[in-house]
């Protein structure tokens, strides 16, 4: 048991009003509770995220064949171009720090809201209002750049909606800069009495060194897609070398805010693991002031690894070798959390809970694809393998089989504490390994088909390739499965799942020592912090109650 103050003084003689007794229209759309904004990015993260994964399915059916028929070529193209704009900037990139962040940091360090509620009230409408332009350039015909909008393709020669979606990702990015500004302040100036740096939960860390990315990498990505946007509507040569631009130019711009932005989505996951290794050990985080360090360092040095992506881009020998250890480097902090969450492992009283098992999870996929990072990394393996399946699969391992488990184990951890209420757990265990076995038939077999030679982005290929295609096919089918099941069941929890103690996980936090849903303001009394994070010395239980197994 941690050294928190008394049960942070919630009980009071009548139950305190839930956040989620108002329940007009009204009261959502015009809340400034960081928890209602929480639930609202929530629903709205995983309504792209539906859209994003039917547009991969019909992808996915159509490379079923060889010279598959289902599909066109051109809208092949805008299928994977709205795939990846709806999965990395409307659900990668807001969903653990926008949904869960916002439902869970004010909680977790003992303050009422964040530093700016309608700031950060705006922040979802940006965000809603970025989501409507990308749909609406899909209703009006589409994009066929990919989501990296490459020059001069974007800026010349398409001639599909690309002003339309990349401004709907413009705005979108505002969103980004205001969450994380908001973040950062509140970190720094609203901790409970007695929560030093070092008395924060690993989570808070990993939230604080993605924002920093956020604040410090979005305005780039700003900047490059107006700069296209002006070429592309008055013609003036920035990136198109026959107006006398250069599209090398827009590579760097874009990848030195994509790059980081891969730890915006993976960071947050990072956290998330952390905080369901210590609850299901039982135990502190193996090196805690390692694991928080190596947050900060993988944001700082991940702001100097973009040229790594452009190894084939005729960029000079040497300016590969420097991007080259730089991106062995950013490996080096990866390797310390990996190593210290298996050794938070070692003698720890493990509970294999459904948040648990998506963390392990996530391990094992970071791993896999923190390995075949290396591969990319270095120049000789790069060059062969750049633009194949190869780097399809490592990027998704990172993404999907990063982002995805730790945001799933996140959802389910904190489920009860955002609802009031308990889910199956069983059908979480089943969900969790069906969605582990889904994703390694999906996509271990485009390591393969990559390092074969099968390129990415191609509507027709080479017969050799279908036996591939089909298991990745058939992977992606049980991975559906693995994420439609908890739509089902969380779903039905909101209705008939059992109501959730204010602590189902006995485990440490100030989120957990308030009520299941938090009263309005979480606190009657502003907490105070005696004690580290993650003391499970005192009062120590092997397993949760068991009033989760439904």
């Amino acid at each position: 048991m941690n050294e928190l103050a008394p049960a942070t003084h919630t009980h009071t003689s009548a139950p305190a009003e839930s956040y989620l007794d108002e329940h007009t229209v009204r009261s959502w759309l015009l809340t400034t509770d960081h928890k209602r904004i929480g639930v609202l990015y929530l629903i709205s993260i995983v309504f792209y995220f539906l859209v994003a994964a039917v547009a991969v399915g019909i992808m996915r059916i159509e490379l079923l064949h060889p010279h598959g028929t289902l599909l066109l070529n051109e809208t092949y193209n805008k299928l994977f171009t709205l795939h990846g704009v709806l999965m990395v900037w409307f659900f990668l990139i807001p969903s653990i720090p926008s949904a869960l962040g916002n439902f869970i940091i004010p909680i977790m360090i003992g303050a009422r809201d964040v530093a700016f509620p309608k700031l950060n009230l705006l922040s979802w409408y940006l965000f809603m209002i970025g989501g409507g332009f990308v749909l609406y350039s899909i209703m009006i015909g589409g994009v066929d750049t990919g989501w990296t909008f490459y020059t001069p393709f974007s800026s010349t020669y398409s001639n599909t909606h690309v002003l339309t979606m990349v401004f709907g990702v413009f705005i979108a990015g505002f969103s980004s800069i205001l969450t994380g500004l908001n973040f950062i302040i509140t970190i720094h100036k609203m901790r409970a009495p007695g929560m030093r740096w070092f008395r924060m939960p690993l989570f808070l860390w990993s939230l604080y060194s993605t924002s920093i990315i956020l604040v410090l990498a979005t305005p780039v990505l700003a900047i490059t897609l107006l700069l296209m946007a002006v070429e592309r509507v008055w013609g003036i040569g920035i990136f198109d070398p026959r107006l006398g631009g250069d599209p090398i130019l827009f590579q760097h711009l874009f990848w030195f805010y994509s790059h980081p932005a891969v730890y915006i989505m993976v960071l947050p996951s990072m956290g998330v693991v952390s905080e369901l290794m210590a609850a299901f050990t039982r135990k502190e985080v193996f090196g805690y002031e390692w694991v928080a360090g190596a947050s900060v360092a993988i944001a700082v040095v991940g702001f100097l690894v973009w040229g790594h992506h452009m190894f084939v881009s005729s960029q000079s020998i040497y300016a590969g070798m420097v991007f080259s250890i730089l991106s062995f480097i950013v490996a080096v902090p990866s390797g310390i959390k990996v190593f210290n969450w298996t050794a938070t492992l070692y003698q720890g009283s493990i509970s294999f809970e459904t948040p648990m098992i998506y963390a392990l999870g996530f391990i094992g996929l970071f791993a896999i694809g923190g390995l075949t990072g290396l591969f990319l990394a270095a120049l000789a393996v790069d060059v062969h393998v750049t633009d194949t399946y190869f780097v399809v699969a490592h990027f998704h391992y990172i993404m999907v089989g990063g982002a995805v488990m730790g945001f799933m184990g996140g959802l389910h951890y904190w489920w009860p504490k955002i609802t009031g209420r308990l889910y199956p757990e069983a059908f979480g265990r089943l969900a969790a390994i069906v969605t582990f076995i889904g994703f390694n038939f999906t996509f271990f077999p485009q390591f393969v088909m990559g390092y074969l030679g099968m390129p990415r982005r191609y509507h027709n290929y080479a017969p050799e390739f279908q036996v591939y295609h089909v298991l990745s096919t058939a992977g992606a089918s049980i991975l559906g499965i693995g994420y439609l099941l908890p739509v089902i069941y969380l779903l039905w929890s909101l209705r008939y799942g059992k109501k959730a103690p204010a602590n189902p996980w006995h485990a440490t936090g100030l989120e957990w020592q308030t009520t299941s849903p938090p009263p309005k303001h979480n606190f009657d009394e502003t907490p105070v912090v005696t004690g580290p994070p993650y003391d499970y010395t005192e009062d120590f239980e092997p397993k949760p109650s068991g009033v989760l197994h439904a």
